[in-house]
């Protein structure tokens, strides 16, 4: 099992929503505009929609960041 988070720039987030779309209870996206990563470390079988929400987000706000095991 691989180790991973979700990142988002929040300055560069602007609430399109793309992201709640392509990985439906993952990501919300408020009336205003606000995102909120209702799972910042999903189980792996969510990865390849996280990868289609960070590929598509138009403003380029979402990012996987992969964690490693410290020594």
């Amino acid at each position: 099992m691989s180790r991973w988070v979700i990142a988002v720039d929040r300055d560069l987030c602007q609430g399109h929503g793309v992201c709640e779309n392509e990985a439906t209870g993952i990501f919300t996206v408020s009336k205003s505009g606000e995102l909120t990563i209702v799972e910042e470390s999903p189980p792996d079988a969510r990865r390849p929609d996280v990868e289609q929400a960070v590929k598509y987000c138009p403003t380029h706000a979402l990012k996987i960041v992969d964690l490693t095991d410290s020594p």
